[in-house]
């Protein structure tokens, strides 16, 4: 038995902490997680009471949320090299990017999705502004490339790398130069190869 278990969901943002495992390279353990009643029973809400995935479990401590996860592995394995090391500047890249991947990106991409307007009045009120000063945002830090932290890919890309590609996929981010380069240059690496592989291998074995 390994120090990780992971919980999780072949159609679910699981899929973004499965890649940032396999990059990681220690072993885990998977726990598959069903929509429905499995996702809400008693003892899948001791690992996460929102009942949902994904979740890990660490040396029997529970983390939840997709960033969060991917921020506490790269922290708790920092000799895999998917943090910058402290005293680097490029650290305060990492968590600046980070938060706003899980934050405002989030917030944007959820309200395009959800068909919700924002009055240019009530921009100051919401974290992220305009849907479209978001996305150019992130532009301007992916235009620095390769990677968020310069030359070092981390767990930044990671996430906010998954974030963009699945966003231009089902039309929540619109298709941008820098963005498909980003998401194409990331979804090439092996370890991204390998979750996709395993996540897809999954549903093919629990076919009916």
């Amino acid at each position: 038995m390994s120090d990780i278990t992971f919980y999780t969901n072949p159609q679910s943002r699981g899929q973004i902490v499965h890649w940032m495992l396999e990059e990681l390279g220690v072993p885990y353990d998977t726990e598959w997680i069903e929509y429905g009643e499995q996702m809400r029973s008693a003892e899948y809400l001791t690992v996460n009471p929102m009942g949902k995935v994904p979740a890990i479990k660490h040396k029997a401590k529970l983390v939840t949320e997709g960033a969060a996860i991917c921020t506490y592995l790269a922290v708790s394995y920092p000799e895999q090299g998917l943090v910058p090391k402290a005293g680097d500047p490029s650290l305060a890249d990492f968590y600046r990017w980070m938060h706003f991947a899980a934050g405002p990106l989030e917030m944007a991409t959820t309200s395009q999705s959800m068909g919700w307007e924002v009055a240019e009045e009530q921009r100051r009120m919401v974290g992220f502004g305009s849907y479209e000063k978001t996305l150019s945002v992130i532009e301007l830090a992916l235009a620095e490339g390769p990677f968020i932290c310069g030359e070092q890919f981390t767990a930044v890309d990671v996430f906010l790398g998954a974030v963009l590609n699945w966003g231009m996929l089902f039309g929540t981010v619109k298709k941008r130069g820098l963005f498909e380069e980003y998401a194409l240059r990331l979804q090439a690496r092996p370890a991204a190869k390998r979750a996709v592989q395993l996540n897809e291998e999954y549903m093919r074995s629990t076919a009916s």
